[in-house]
């Protein structure tokens, strides 16, 4: 169906992400959506993000300098994990009351405490589901990207790679926050956890290369300088070396000669400044501009190494209909689908 797609037309979502209308059997690559936001804490609607997206997707023109037209390789949307949707949107208020209480007294009363063990079942459970569908994918031959939701989402893809791997890949975690809390306001599963929950798995990834740091606690500071398997580029020192004249091109180089030869990316949105992402649930100042975000992603792909995976989190549509954040988001997608496809990975 491919082949006969026009791409100098504006396609529809309702065909397929970007417009194109890709069978799942001819495509290299599967996208999925986990709409999933139960233990943000701050800003809601990154469930909405995925869909946002999507819709957004269509607008993008096919042909890029580098990576040309990898999309003939396809890149099929599998809605197989949307039905978590309800799930979330059923203790999504759960976790509301018990962060409500907690920032109001500092403690849980025994029956929101019953309510903070009903969320942390619940997103136990999307774990499990993401890490089933993700083995399903992966035996299939296909690679695979999951498009969230909060940062939580990716936690059962990485428990598969790393079990299939035996830890053998590196995570490149672009973001402004560690993530490496060992709960969060009571959630085991929390998008502020995730790196954590993730480097503690009995294979871990053998690096875990975090870029674009700015806020986070004295504990994931420590943690972060004391374990053997964790390197990070802070967004302040980095943007103290580019003001000192240092060029991004041999950041960029610094940060994936940190990473092993097998690279799995991890990209929260707010990474990026704020001005990329003004929707999204918790942005800092500072951080990556969208060419340089897109410049480091190039530079991976071209690096030599083999790109196994990604996810892309924490997208969150604007209240006031403005498609900005889903614009954005879509075509940091689209850069992350054509290296992806570009790879020759085998897992």
């Amino acid at each position: 169906m491919m082949e006969s797609f026009d791409e100098g037309l504006t396609g529809s979502y309702k065909n397929g992400l970007f417009g194109i209308p890709a069978k799942k059997a001819e495509s290299k690559v599967v996208i999925a959506p986990v709409p999933w936001d139960t233990t943000t804490s701050y800003g809601k609607g990154t469930s909405k993000g995925p869909q946002a997206i999507l819709q957004a997707s269509p607008q993008i023109d096919l042909f890029d300098f580098d990576l040309e037209n990898s999309w003939k390789k396809g890149y099929y949307w599998d809605d197989a994990l949307m039905p978590l949707e309800q799930l979330n949107n059923r203790v999504r208020p759960l976790s509301e009351m018990v962060m409500s209480q907690l920032e109001e007294s500092g403690q849980l009363s025994p029956e929101n405490r019953q309510l903070q063990s009903e969320v942390n079942s619940a997103c136990k459970s999307m774990v499990g589901q993401v890490y089933e569908f993700s083995k399903k994918t992966v035996e299939s031959g296909k690679l695979l990207g999951l498009v969230g939701g909060d940062h939580s989402t990716p936690e059962g893809y990485l428990k598969l790679l790393s079990e299939r791997l035996q830890g053998d890949f590196g995570i490149l975690h672009i973001d402004a926050h560690h993530d490496l809390r060992v709960s969060y306001q009571g959630f085991d599963h929390s998008h502020a956890s995730i790196m954590h929950n993730v480097m503690s798995l009995p294979q871990s990834p053998n690096s875990l290369v975090q870029v674009g740091i700015r806020d986070f606690s004295q504990q994931e500071y420590n943690y972060s300088e004391r374990h053997p398997k964790i390197k990070t580029f802070w967004d302040r020192k980095l943007k103290a070396e580019l003001f000192a004249g240092k060029t991004w091109s041999d950041c960029c180089s610094e940060i994936i000669a940190s990473l092993p030869e097998r690279v799995y990316v991890s990209f929260d949105i707010d990474g990026l400044s704020p001005e990329f992402c003004p929707s999204t649930g918790t942005p800092v100042p500072g951080g990556l501009s969208y060419d340089q975000a897109v410049y480091l992603l190039a530079s991976l792909g071209k690096s030599g190494k083999t790109l196994i995976g990604f996810d892309l989190n924490e997208v969150a549509p604007s209240s006031d209909g403005n498609e900005w954040d889903a614009n954005v988001g879509c075509r940091l997608l689209f850069q992350l689908c054509g290296w992806l496809a570009e790879s020759d990975a085998k897992l």
